[in-house]
């Protein structure tokens, strides 16, 4: 399924090692990967397999870009488009409605734009394709065009016959276009209105667009020296002289090094030759790095979130964010999006021209603003003993527990630490990402003072009265940061399957899945799978798309009562039965499922937990017994262009199952919240973490959290369910009591979602 999230790229020369990856192909990067290096993962489009390509290859488009550049037949075509940007830039401009010329047949002709979009049907997962212009012809060229607004065997607009063409943006043009700047008069004196160093907007005597520039000097002919953008031969950059009748409008009363600073371009003009080292430290600076950069109004400091070329510029740059408003954009540079960031917090600058700012250094010199996960190798230096873990304080086990769980040794829910929020929320994200995430991964330890700042803020916000002084629940907790606060897209996306409102299902997204049981089963000591598949069961639901996260919290009647008294956690979390629109096998034969049956769901006969799918010929045998023939089986979706049934006699095939990965678990006990966070692969990987777990003093004390290991699981984790069935709660051994007897939430993840990996 395409991500919501991509960015665009156009790859500007030909790849070494990757002869069929051609310059003027356009690829995409998903979501918010962690580059390496100066490396991007990207998917080329019309492609399935990713590849790493440098950074000083891929210039970054819009999606609109990208599909108006997608509709052009040739990779040599795109890319001279895409070094010839006017044109591109017109096209954005145009609207339904809005008048044109269009070229056919090297003829120009008059027309209205009805239709701006893709002309293929055909289904892709890229979520970007070619988008082209439906124009209907009009007046005197009525009649000259090739279609009535039908392509293919789809109406896309309707329109006379022969009246109506499809055209890419390079054979459309708006019939009245646009100055491409504010008209503002010519001005009529240069020696009382201008001064060297100026910056002006003028249009030569042989162009009809306005141009923009510095004055260089005066010359005694009347004529200005320029140093301009766009030169006479219509390159970028250089010198050139021009009648001062030309100029029209005086844009700032600034010096060149400022007006680049002002417009976010090159901040620094000397040569100091490309680095991606801070010279003063030895430190490499790369994304997400903290640096300080010297502006007008003093040193700066800001996080690195874009690094590469910019356009007819041979220093390798930087995209930063500052903290403060002293910058001039929001992550785009001459209408090109590199990154976003708050109005005013984006700047582009030399990457030579940055340094690693002390402040943001831990204390090896290193730089922690994107600090990943503690390694299950490193778990037990980094992260166990006393005064490990986050310290609780004033009834914050809730938060303390679900932080550790979510971000010590896991990365699926770190986009919520860099995606692009509200300026009112940016101060809580920061204090989550460096005063909470940062210190646990590189230190081990985050003090009580630091959960104190984030519950401040979020009361400040005004969430909630109570969120410095009471307890509160992990869920509402996890809802408020990532809902309310941060507006993460929901994890869960669900489809009812029985409710239908006109022809698309109803689809309920949601941030947790809280599982609800029937009190008419006959499960005794369930595994977390069989919950699961219950609760969908009961509530007749499924899943939309494999989730990222999946967080469930278990059946219980208030926090005291549980519903069962142990729980066994499942280590994998097998959801393919659990999709909406996925393959399945048959529960009996092993070939391609067609059908469900959800009362033979509660049928011991074929298995213990598990939805039961059916091929059509074990259905109906299946259903031929008397006591099964009231049962009504549903027909399962298959994947578009997936065949529907085999040869009779082949043999059955093994299909792909979806499954999730346990790594943490919250459990409570009279009120009191810790966690169990599985690290690695072992069965064995397992650590137990307190956050109140001793106290040092009494009014005026502390508490001291801790983190151990506790290898002891495993042994009941393998155990026959007879046998664990029978152990006595107080009598098993370590912790693993807690684990079994008080699980409260349990977090799942998709082992190709979660980042630095």
């Amino acid at each position: 399924m395409a991500s919501r999230d991509n960015t665009y790229f156009i790859i500007t020369a030909n790849q070494i090692g990757y002869s069929w990856i051609k310059a003027g192909q356009i690829c995409y990067k998903t979501g918010s990967l962690y580059p390496q290096k100066d490396t991007v993962h990207v998917t080329c489009i019309g492609d399935t397999t990713g590849y790493r390509l440098p950074v000083n290859i891929l210039h970054p488009l819009t999606q609109q870009k990208s599909e108006f550049l997608l509709a052009l037949e040739s990779n040599e075509e795109r890319l001279k488009e895409f070094a010839k940007p006017e044109i591109l830039e017109q096209a954005m401009e145009l609207t339904i409605g809005s008048e044109v010329l269009v070229e056919q047949e090297g003829e120009w002709l008059k027309g209205v734009v009805r239709y701006i979009g893709p002309l293929s049907d055909r289904k892709i997962t890229d979520s970007c394709g070619g988008v082209f212009f439906g124009v209907e012809l009009l007046g005197e060229d009525k009649g000259k065009g090739r279609n009535d607004g039908r392509f293919g065997h789809k109406i896309r607009f309707e329109c006379q016959k022969d009246c109506g063409v499809f055209v890419p943006f390079t054979r459309i043009k708006p019939l009245h276009p646009k100055p491409s700047a504010p008209w503002v008069g010519i001005l009529e004196d240069p020696t009382h209105a201008l001064s060297v160093g100026d910056r002006i907007t003028y249009i030569p005597d042989d162009q009809n667009e306005c141009q923009h520039g510095m004055i260089l000097k005066f010359k005694s002919d009347g004529m200005i020296l320029v140093s301009t953008d766009i030169d006479e031969h219509g390159k970028v950059g250089g010198e050139r002289e021009i009648p001062w009748q030309c100029v029209i409008n005086k844009e700032e009363d600034v010096n060149a090094a400022e007006w680049h600073r002002s417009k976010g371009e090159i901040m620094d003009i000397s040569e100091s030759p490309d680095t991606v080292k801070d010279p003063s430290a030895d430190v490499a600076i790369n994304l997400g790095s903290r640096v300080v950069v010297n502006l007008a109004n003093g040193a700066s400091f800001a996080t690195v979130r874009w690094i590469g070329s910019l356009p007819n510029m041979s220093s390798k740059m930087a995209g930063l964010e500052l903290e403060k408003a002293h910058g001039v954009s929001d992550g785009t540079f001459k209408d090109v999006r590199y990154f976003t960031c708050p109005t005013k917090h984006g700047l582009f600058i030399k990457l030579s021209s940055c340094q690693l700012g002390e402040s943001f250094l831990d204390h090896d010199g290193q730089d922690v603003s994107a600090v990943p996960p503690v390694r299950s190798e490193d778990v037990m230096k980094v992260l166990a003993g006393q005064m490990k873990g986050i310290q609780g304080h004033c009834n914050s086990c809730y938060m303390d527990a679900s932080l550790f769980s979510l971000f010590s040794c896991s990365s699926v829910l770190d986009s919520l630490l860099f995606k692009k929020t509200k300026a009112s929320n940016e101060r809580i994200q920061r204090t989550l990402l460096r005063d909470i995430v940062c210190p646990l991964r590189s230190k081990g330890f985050v003090s009580a003072h630091s959960v104190m700042k984030l519950r401040e803020e979020v009361k400040e916000r005004g969430h909630c009265p109570s969120y410095t002084t009471d307890e509160k629940d992990p869920e509402e907790f996890l809802t408020l940061i990532m809902q309310d606060i941060l507006s993460l897209e929901p994890l869960l996306k669900l489809k009812s399957c029985n409710q239908v409102k006109g022809l698309t299902e109803i689809e309920q997204t949601s941030y947790l899945y809280q599982i609800f049981m029937d009190y008419n089963h006959s499960l005794v000591l369930p595994t977390v799978q069989q919950l699961l598949e219950h609760s969908f069961y009961t509530n007749d639901i499924k899943l939309a798309e494999v989730p990222s996260c999946l967080i469930l919290t278990m059946p219980r009647s208030g926090k005291q009562f549980k519903m069962f008294p142990k729980i066994i956690p499942s280590l994998q979390l097998d959801i393919t039965a659990l999709l909406s629109n996925g393959l399945q096998q048959c529960v009996l034969c092993r070939q391609l499922a067609h059908v469900e049956c959800s009362q033979c769901f509660i049928d011991p006969v074929f298995s213990n937990t598990g939805i039961k799918v059916f091929c059509e010929t074990c259905s109906t045998q299946v259903h031929f017994d008397p006591r099964r023939q009231s049962h009504k089986p549903t027909a399962l979706r298959h994947p578009e262009g997936f065949p529907y049934s085999r040869s009779p006699g082949s043999p059955s095939q093994t299909l792909p199952r979806e499954k999730l990965e346990l790594f943490a678990v919250l459990c409570i006990e009279t009120s009191h919240y810790v966690s169990f966070v599985k690290h690695g692969p072992k069965a064995t990987d397992w650590i137990f973490f307190d956050s109140m777990a001793d106290r040092k003093g009494e009014t005026d004390g502390f508490n001291i959290p801790e983190v151990k290991a506790c290898p002891e699981v495993a042994r009941y984790l393998t155990m026959p369910l007879a046998e664990l069935a029978k152990q006595v709660p107080r009598e098993m051994d370590g912790v693993a009591k807690r684990l079994f007897c008080d699980g409260y939430m349990y977090l799942y993840q998709s082992p190709s979602m979660a980042l630095y990996r």
